[in-house]
């Protein structure tokens, strides 16, 4: 009935504009949508802030937690201090699923809120469809108006002259409408990119809440194990932390696992490391934590394929250039698979993308004396580790450099405050920890 009207106003010569035409039908289509979309909108608005509040408060409670770490960690070794060091680590570790499942939620609420806007679109483009066939149809009817229906009609000249400057406006009218149809398939695109990314990073996500459950539940072991072994009392505690000591040989013989390489003895790691960290002013063990944060993260990503994992010539066309000069397959070569947190085609146990590994190549050779250096290769690895972690910060040698060096090793420099990375920074300290006793041991011996 509406475009039954419409039609009528038109061939019976009521000169209503085009734009008022084109206002009219929009608005008669779309003001439900608009409705609907805003009433949305505003509710996933308002869930996003409850969850970024109730996050917000998380965060703060994980900090304080780390403080007590912290603070912890410089305490005489005793037994209330180490039951206390794996009750923060046991309860921030709790805080940070929580804080994991809030960011999912606010991720569902986002998503939501990119649905309505996608259903948004597609009813304002449903409706312009409609607009454009009105129109159309309009264009129609000029085209075949014959001169003799023109005599023939009772219409005066003056509103067949009217009517035809309409129809020149009425084709730019045509066209207006096109471009913004056009317009609103690239938003319409934009969002359901924006959408499927989104949805990807809620998955990564949750994968990582799982790596977390798993250390709780190691955490938990441990404190359990101390707790019996000392039967709550100090001097029993004192002999089973001097029991488990190990001494230098049992250190030096023990196998570090490297990622995309074989894994090599404990001495030869430290070995590297010192000489690496001599070079940039890096703590050997921070060094060694970071190469075994990277090959704890490869067990769970697992191993991937350059032709599949790299972006694009970014890193395809370094990385055929990288194994070419060193002679190798470039099939064979085992890199890292896309991970939720970027790309993948990370090389060797210092996991450094060939586009970047290019930027530190001389450097690297300057320090190792190997040229070209190799990626895979134990000690270059190691060299190039520490130059980036020196160029990140960590040569300060304080825990707060450090840790925030390790998070730009991971994240880069803008999003290294991200908390949803602060796993790793938090991660890599805990290893260097561990590597640091073993080091004094080596060290005394």
């Amino acid at each position: 009935m509406f475009f039954q009207n419409f039609n009528k106003r038109f061939v019976l010569g009521g000169l209503l504009t085009i734009s008022t035409a084109i206002a009219s039908l929009i608005l008669f289509f779309c003001a439900d949508n608009i409705v609907r979309a805003q009433e949305d909108a505003s509710l996933v608005t308002q869930r996003r802030a409850e969850l970024e509040r109730e996050l917000a408060e998380l965060e703060k409670e994980i900090d304080a937690q780390r403080v007590i770490l912290d603070n912890k960690q410089r305490e005489r070794v005793s037994l209330e201090r180490d039951v206390a060091i794996l009750d923060a680590k046991i309860q921030k570790a709790r805080l940070s699923i929580k804080a994991r499942e809030l960011v999912i939620s606010k991720l569902r609420a986002d998503i939501k809120g990119k649905e309505g806007v996608i259903v948004g679109l597609k009813g304002q483009i449903s409706d312009q469809k409609q607009t454009l066939a009105a129109l159309i149809r309009k264009t129609n009817e000029y085209d075949y108006y014959s001169f003799s229906e023109l005599v023939l009609s009772s219409r005066e000249l003056s509103d067949f002259f009217a009517d035809v400057n309409t129809y020149a406006v009425l084709k730019d009218a045509v066209r207006e409408s096109f471009k913004r149809l056009e317009s609103n398939k690239l938003a319409t695109q934009a969002q359901k990119e924006s959408l499927e990314s989104k949805v990807s990073e809620e998955i990564d996500l949750k994968k990582i809440q799982e790596l977390e459950k798993r250390r709780i539940e190691e955490q938990e072991a441990e404190k359990k194990r101390i707790v019996k072994l000392s039967k709550g009392q100090e001097a029993e505690y004192q002999k089973t932390i001097s029991a488990k000591e190990k001494n230098a040989t049992a250190i030096r013989t023990e196998l570090f696992s490297l990622r995309g390489s074989a894994a090599i003895p404990f001495d030869r790691a430290y070995t590297l490391a010192k000489k690496a960290g001599a070079k940039t002013g890096v703590r050997p063990a921070v060094i060694l934590g970071i190469i075994a944060e990277e090959s704890n993260l490869g067990e769970n990503v697992g191993t991937g394929n350059w032709k599949v994992d790299m972006k694009n010539s970014r890193d395809t066309v370094p990385f055929l250039d990288i194994v070419s000069r060193l002679g190798l397959n470039p099939d064979e070569m085992p890199v890292s698979k896309k991970p939720w947190y970027g790309y993948g085609g990370a090389m060797g146990p210092a996991q450094f993308i060939p586009s970047t590994w290019i930027l530190y190549e001389d450097r690297i050779a300057k320090e190792t004396g190997h040229n070209p250096p190799n990626p895979w290769d134990p000690e270059d690895a190691f060299m190039a580790a520490a130059i980036l972690l020196m160029d990140n910060g960590a040569d300060a040698k304080t825990r707060s450099s450090e840790r925030l060096a390790a998070l730009r090793y991971f994240a880069g420099w803008k999003n290294a405050s991200n908390k949803s990375y602060a796993f790793y920074g938090d991660d890599v300290m805990d290893l260097a920890d561990k590597y640091q006793k073993l080091i004094d041991i080596l060290e005394s011996n």
